[in-house]
């Protein structure tokens, strides 16, 4: 069985940086898709960062561009997420979701993977003074 499992995450003050990662686990994730979500208490999940699976190019949410940058480390089976000058309303819990047949690296953060399988099990970030 596949398995995805996200780390890095913790409490850290506004303006702050943590760098999440995704380990994956039976299954090599350069063939995947890549994404980022976040979902914070009352609030429904939504995409944050997601990487191609072939040509290395990204896709982030309006709300994180210049903040957050997304990488992959194929040789470590990882995928990043470098997250800088954080907010207050960053404060989610964070998981990583594979797909490999999504059509674009913007419809893996639009819509993740119907494959439940495929997500990790979150680790929470929370933005606090």
């Amino acid at each position: 069985q596949v398995q995805l499992v996200e780390s890095g995450g913790g409490l850290v003050q506004p303006g702050g940086s943590l760098r999440l990662s995704c380990a994956a686990s039976r299954f090599t994730l350069a063939w995947y898709h890549i994404g980022w979500f976040r979902q914070a208490p009352g609030k429904e999940r939504e995409g944050v960062s997601c990487i191609s699976k072939s040509d290395g190019s990204t896709y982030y949410k309006d709300s994180v561009k210049g903040r957050f940058t997304i990488s992959r480390d194929n040789a470590e089976n990882t995928v990043y997420l470098q997250m800088d000058s954080l907010k207050p309303e960053d404060t989610a819990v964070y998981y990583c979701a594979a797909d490999d047949a999504i059509t674009t690296v913007k419809a893996m953060c639009l819509y993740g993977t119907p494959r439940p399988g495929y997500w990790g099990q979150g680790t929470q970030v929370t933005v606090s003074s």
